[in-house]
């Protein structure tokens, strides 16, 4: 079937050579980078985690969120969601690639990954994280590719892959429990050292990333003309994304709650300057409270149901839902954490053009390898079986 992707229209082929054509950018802005070094970004010694590593943090929620569509098919059988399992897949193979894509841009110089192999550090999270990632990555391309090449025959799934989609469930979790150890690990930053770190993590996971699922499988219904699921699914799917976000919207008023009754300073110095602003510092106070008007917006678009049934508001709510998890943890909460730091310091951090330029390819990237695999998707299941 890989011989379909080399099949369309010529909208698709716009469309893939747009693509290229921004991966080319942020292939260039690597280059550069490689040659000239991290200085490039707007990366510092007070600030060591930029865009690339919010980035990161946010797609190992996306990759994780598939479990939203697999844990009601496997374990509870809701025969509604069988045909969003292997898009759910699809997607969490896409975001795993930019996951490691991010990874690498963010260490300098490709070579020292190999550090990561040739000397491991077993007591160190980055260890496990790696682990992690690349074990769901394989259970994704399984999983996806087998149910794939079922459909396409028109027969059902082996049983042996049946195993390894259970396995999925709590690797799954796995994934960004491991990276939220990654920070609430961290005693010198107080803004991550909560014991909510993991939990909200996958709070905003299973909210964002059905929320990106829905918005894909619409654009692609209108593109293609091919409807992944029906109705009901759609607004099952609708309501598991109004439950997380209103766990998550919970979870960070929590932290509010702790910071600001305890009145510990180095507590609150954290949220006082991602939403009010510190010491004449408000670079984050724009975005992060756009991020809490979009979880409200959203929030409340899916809580009326004649706002979640119609398609427009739901289109708009899963977007505010997904531009707040943007926000929040691909943005505000990493560089968040850094400021200020454990003496106090405020310096500000704001991602350069080149820096922006390699992020926004690798998110091409990831919009390319879900662009084939969501159409030989569509074609397994819309055309396989009259072969």
């Amino acid at each position: 079937m890989l011989e379909k992707i080399l099949q369309g229209d010529r909208r698709y082929w716009m469309w893939v050579a747009f693509l290229l054509a921004v991966i080319g950018v942020g292939f260039a802005c690597y280059v550069y980078q490689c040659f000239t070094g991290l200085g490039i970004t707007g990366m510092n010694r007070d600030v060591s985690w930029g865009l690339y590593i919010a980035q990161f943090t946010l797609l190992v929620g996306i990759a994780a969120s598939g479990l939203m569509v697999v844990i009601p098919k496997l374990l509870h059988h809701y025969k509604k969601f069988i045909d969003l399992v292997m898009f759910g897949e699809f997607m969490a193979i896409s975001a795993v690639i930019m996951c490691l894509l991010f990874v690498i841009v963010d260490v300098g110089q490709p070579m020292r990954l190999f550090n990561m192999i040739l000397h491991p550090t077993p007591h160190s999270m980055l260890f496990y994280d790696m682990i992690v990632l690349n074990g769901y990555l394989l259970i994704n391309i399984i999983v996806g590719y087998n149910t794939m090449l079922a459909d396409w025959k028109g027969v059902p799934p082996p049983r042996w892959i049946i195993p390894v989609a259970y396995l999925g469930v709590p690797w799954a979790v796995a994934i960004h429990t491991v990276t939220a150890f990654l920070y609430c690990g961290l005693p010198g930053r107080h803004l991550w050292l909560s014991a909510l770190m993991a939990p909200r993590f996958l709070a905003g996971a299973f909210c964002s990333g059905p929320a990106l699922l829905l918005l894909i499988l619409f654009i692609v219904e209108r593109v293609t003309g091919y409807r992944p699921a029906d109705e009901e699914a759609y607004q099952t799917l609708a309501k598991i994304i109004l439950y997380a976000a209103v766990i998550n919207m919970f979870f960070t008023f929590c932290e509010f709650f702790t910071a600001f009754y305890s009145n510990i300073p180095a507590e609150k110095h954290g949220l006082l300057y991602m939403f009010f602003g510190l010491e004449g510092y408000h670079r984050l106070v724009p975005f992060m409270r756009t991020s809490i008007f979009c979880g409200f917006l959203g929030i409340f678009i899916l809580l009326v149901p004649p706002f979640r049934r119609n398609r427009i508001l739901l289109g708009i709510a899963c977007f505010a839902i997904f531009l707040w998890m943007w926000l929040e943890k691909g943005f505000g909460l990493v560089i968040g954490g850094f400021v200020p730091d454990p003496f106090g310091k405020i310096t500000q951090y704001a991602p350069t053009l080149p820096e922006c330029g390699i992020a926004i390819g690798i998110w091409a990237i990831g919009a390319l390898v879900l662009t084939f695999l969501f159409k030989m998707a569509i074609y397994a299941k819309r055309d396989g079986q009259r072969m």
